[in-house]
């Protein structure tokens, strides 16, 4: 059975909501639907303007026969975290980082892996 347009239209997504540091405002953000997001000056506005885009977003995906992930589904766990640190923790970090001769990706990493192993296997 092929999945039509008003089958996705109706689907709901989750979404998250955060504060737009830059610009002030809120942006609205969907998961599973990359590159999809909606602003607004408040929380109300940013989910509204991100119902439009949802809906844009899954027509012009539909009509140029692009995958779309169905909620749920996909890159829930896609290996990517945003981490906001104070400037003298991540110049600690990037230093240290660079003795061991690895990116502070890297060794973020190493770091976090290290304290759930130790916290896992006590």
């Amino acid at each position: 059975m092929s999945k039509d347009l008003d089958y996705y239209l109706e689907l709901t997504y989750s979404f998250t909501v955060r504060p737009d540091i830059a610009d002030g405002g809120f942006i609205v953000e969907f998961p599973n639907l990359r590159y999809c997001v909606g602003t607004g000056d408040t929380i109300q506005e940013a989910i509204e303007d991100a119902m439009v885009a949802k809906s844009e977003w899954i027509k012009a995906a539909f009509e140029n026969g692009i995958n779309i992930p169905e909620p749920g589904t996909g890159d829930e766990y896609n290996g990517r975290i945003t981490l906001r640190i104070p400037k003298n923790l991540h110049r600690m970090v990037a230093e240290a980082a660079k003795q061991e001769g690895v990116s502070s990706n890297q060794y973020l990493s190493h770091l976090i892996s290290m304290g759930i192993g130790k916290k896992h296997y006590k």
